[in-house]
């Protein structure tokens, strides 16, 4: 390539550095009339899509550049990242695995490597490329932070807590830096960041995002510390600007509920796929379901591939609504009109390499709950395994939940009321799976149950999936696999009862909750006396 357009694309990658798009982007035009086949050129042109949320723009993108520029490391690795987020997965494995054939040395492509195994569930593969593009750029706070989930997701916790320090030292305003670090461990009088995360949360007050970390670190520094008032009246704050900001409508959610019952029984005697190797654990966020998957994983015949959103994918794809949700009433009627045995088979094929060594697997997504009737046409030999608790402390728990805010299926867990008008909807879902699935094949299982009687749980949960005993089961917090959920510090322990019941702590200030369950007959009346807690 020639001088000028290599100056011109100097010139394109410091303005991509700084965020000054307009300019990067002419300047990519430019080098590419001197140089057509200027394999850099459309790289960053990739890049730019990227950074504008353009994932199949950016894919297309990065190819050219991989057809030009076949030996470059970093063009393999950011067309995997895009590939990644069009839930290619198989391909975007191949991609990174030719960038790491090549050697990379630099820490942007190391740390994008390590993003794309994270993404496609591979922790342990991901923390050597966080560790060296950390090493490599240790002044990064965003290679830090990307280092210390790592740490987390595979259950080092002081180094962890070692690797967001580091981070927040270089930027102290990361709201998500301070959240994941607080949840690390118990704050204590002696030890917490009260101070500074207050004084933070006070300059955030018109950045909604900001704000609802913020109030939800504030919120587990307090419950720590035993103030649980303190504690809710964090959360109050913290979400109170985000819950305007997606003017959530409970109608929207109950029309889904409706939808997703719609779905079975139907009409119809086509047969799924034979398959019996899924087993999907399902129901609320905060509910056991991460336990239940560790209980299961632990097993000798089972390999846990995380919170998969293949099955939703696949059925919207097959279904081609016009809507941009992947989950929406129109979509859930129009699936029911697909042929069960293809949906079954792609799922299966959709999976791979993620599973496949061991008999069975699990897919621990919560919201496979609306698709179960669809799972079970599709996958008649699959088990479906939800997941009750109290409803208190379930919903209780998914307000204390820091929900992604980008993933518009949880916007309900902003508003107390609106989390137990959702409960009402989900409860009314789970009834009507109970009496048309077979209980052989769909199974409810109580948190509860599992805290008063691991052997026994976890017996019937063995008996449920069919599979033999094994005493490992037991000991599911000595698993090593990573964990990428927000039980992944709780789920490392042995088995405690300190949240059965957690509710009661709050008192009087859960009542427009409590008020909707018990309209609705799933709780006894109104606060009394002696349901209060000092």
């Amino acid at each position: 390539m020639g001088v000028d357009a290599e100056n011109t694309l100097d010139l394109a990658e410091t303005a991509l550095a700084a965020r000054a798009y307009r300019g990067a982007h002419q300047h990519c035009l430019e080098a590419l009339q001197i140089e057509p086949q200027s394999a850099r050129a459309w790289f960053l042109l990739g890049v730019l899509s990227a950074d504008h949320d353009q994932p199949a723009k950016a894919a297309e993108l990065f190819a050219k550049a991989v057809a030009l520029g076949p030996d470059v490391p970093r063009h393999h690795a950011h067309l995997a990242r895009s590939l990644v987020a069009l839930n290619r997965q198989p391909d975007a494995l191949c991609a990174a695995e030719i960038a790491v054939g090549l050697d990379p040395s630099d820490a942007l492509t190391l740390d994008t490597l390590g993003v794309v195994f994270t993404r496609l569930g591979q922790h342990a593969r991901a923390l050597p490329f966080f560790e060296r593009a950390a090493g490599l750029n240790p002044d990064s706070a965003s290679f830090l932070f990307n280092l210390a989930a790592s740490r987390q997701f595979t259950g080092d916790f002081e180094g962890a807590e070692a690797a967001y320090g580091r981070s927040l030292r270089k930027d102290p305003e990361n709201h998500r830096a301070w959240s994941l670090r607080v949840q690390l461990r118990r704050q204590t009088t002696e030890h917490n960041f009260s101070e500074q995360l207050e004084a933070l949360f006070a300059r955030a007050s018109p950045d909604a995002e900001r704000a609802l970390h913020l109030g939800h670190t504030l919120a587990k520094t307090y419950e720590d510390l035993g103030d649980w008032a303190v504690a809710l009246s964090w959360l109050s704050r913290g979400k109170a600007a985000k819950r305007r900001q997606v003017d959530y409508h409970p109608e929207i959610d109950a029309a889904l509920f409706a939808a997703a019952a719609r779905t079975y029984p139907w009409p119809g005697h086509s047969l799924g796929d034979p398959s019996s190797e899924p087993i999907f654990v399902v129901g609320l966020p905060r509910s056991g379901t991460t336990l239940v998957d560790r209980i299961l994983s632990s097993h000798s015949a089972v390999t846990s591939a995380g919170e998969l959103g293949n099955f939703a994918l696949l059925l919207k794809r097959a279904a081609a609504t016009p809507s941009n949700l992947v989950l929406d009433p129109d979509t859930l009627d129009a699936a029911r009109h697909l042929d069960p045995a293809r949906l079954g088979a792609a799922y299966l094929a959709s999976t791979r390499p993620l599973t496949g060594a061991t008999p069975r697997f699990i897919d621990k997504m919560p919201l496979n709950v609306f698709y179960a009737g669809l799972i079970h046409r599709a996958l008649p030999q699959a088990r479906i395994v939800c997941l009750r608790r109290d409803p208190m402390d379930v919903c209780l728990s998914n307000y204390r939940q820091l929900f992604a805010t980008s993933f518009s299926y949880y916007n309900y867990a902003f508003d107390l009321a609106d989390i137990g008008r959702y409960y009402v909807g989900f409860d009314r879902l789970v009834a009507h799976w109970r009496a048309v699935l077979p209980a052989d094949r769909f199974t409810e299982i109580a948190y509860e149950d599992i805290i008063a009687d691991q052997a026994g749980a976890t017996r019937r949960l063995l008996d449920v999936c069919g599979l033999p005993w094994e005493d490992g089961c037991l000991d599911f917090h000595r698993n090593a696999a990573p964990v990428a959920t927000a039980s992944s510090v709780q789920v490392r322990q042995p088995l405690y009862s300190t949240s059965v019941g957690r509710w009661r702590r709050y008192g009087e200030g859960l009542a427009p909750l409590r008020d909707i369950l018990s309209d609705a007959g799933l709780v006894a009346g109104p606060f009394g006396l002696a349901e209060k807690v000092g």
